[in-house]
């Protein structure tokens, strides 16, 4: 038990999970781990496949709040979020304008545009008679992305016309947007946020040409590098600058920035997870664990915030 709350006081929870998004795989081993870290703890927790059950079944249960781990449409994109609120059931993470801004890629960079955040310059593509434009404005390479999916879902990295015009034609299989981004050469970080805070800088390292969807699940060959070898001040200015890019597009409760650091010292962010993996070898967990928070110790905290409108109680 947690010091200052007993577990009863969550109520019955359940721990959404799975959904019918291109992540449900994904989605399930993180739903699980969260789960597991719950009971353990005494927390009344259920699982709850998005994907498989109806939302009203949460009242007929008679769960009183969700931990949701449901990534991707469906379940990131403020349609659960929506949801929950009409029902009158809390939940973690970001509400229904946090997550809908979040998950768009399009709109969180028109969205930090207005808020003078820097991001790497993009353009939609609508069609093939774009790709021409593209590759005179943007150069190669050239990365083509799915607005509107996680994991690094159908993004493909283009270096010549005939490849930009494959990366389309796969993105645009996603059902979605699609967007061209100028390609930045630099290091990659992830910051994860609890609450108000952001937690240590993690830098990914990766000999692919990014850090895609087999380099997330799938490769050994992916390092973790906490600390990230930045300056103390430079971590804290990516730090706060990250919690600025999160607030912008109404970000709350937990989450994770990804950016790059181009060749000129300049952070550039490529978006915003409101709800990470939460697997125990996720980013999330990775700068928890670094913080001295433990998994099970993150678990319940994100849970807090379902209490607390998104303020995180010391242990």
């Amino acid at each position: 038990m947690k010091k200052g709350l007993d577990p009863k006081q969550f109520g019955k929870v359940a721990v959404a999970m799975g959904g019918r998004a291109a992540e449900r795989e994904i989605s399930l081993l993180s739903g699980k781990a969260v789960l597991t870290a719950l009971q353990k703890q005494g927390v009344d927790a259920v699982e709850f496949d998005t994907g498989k059950r109806g939302l009203h079944e949460l009242t007929e249960m008679g769960v009183e709040r969700v931990f949701n781990a449901v990534h991707g449409r469906g379940g990131e994109d403020g349609q659960l979020q929506g949801a929950l609120e009409l029902s009158g059931i809390a939940y973690t993470g970001s509400g229904v304008l946090g997550s809908a801004l979040g998950m768009d890629k399009l709109r969180s960079k028109l969205c930090w545009l207005g808020a003078d955040i820097a991001t790497p310059t993009w353009m939609q593509l609508s069609s093939v008679a774009d790709l021409a434009l593209c590759a005179d404005k943007l150069g190669f390479p050239v990365m083509v992305k799915p607005a509107l999916e996680g994991s690094s879902l159908g993004m493909m990295k283009a270096n010549s016309h005939e490849e930009l015009s494959e990366a389309y034609k796969t993105a645009s299989s996603f059902a979605c947007d699609v967007m061209a981004e100028q390609w930045v050469q630099g290091q990659e970080y992830t910051v994860a946020i609890l609450g108000s805070v952001a937690l240590p800088v993690i830098r990914l390292q990766t000999p692919n040409d990014f850090y895609d969807y087999e380099a997330k699940y799938q490769a050994n060959t992916t390092q973790y590098h906490c600390p990230c070898g930045l300056t103390e001040e430079q971590e804290e200015s990516l730090k706060a600058l990250s919690l600025k890019a999160f607030n912008v597009l109404g970000g709350s409760s937990w989450g994770r920035v990804d950016v790059m650091i181009d060749g000129a010292n300049q952070a550039q962010f490529l978006e915003i997870n409101t709800v990470p993996g939460m697997t125990d070898h996720s980013l999330v967990p990775m700068a928890a664990k670094h913080a001295g928070i433990s998994f099970e110790s993150l678990v319940w905290r994100i849970l807090e915030t379902s209490l607390t409108s998104g303020e995180v109680c010391d242990e």
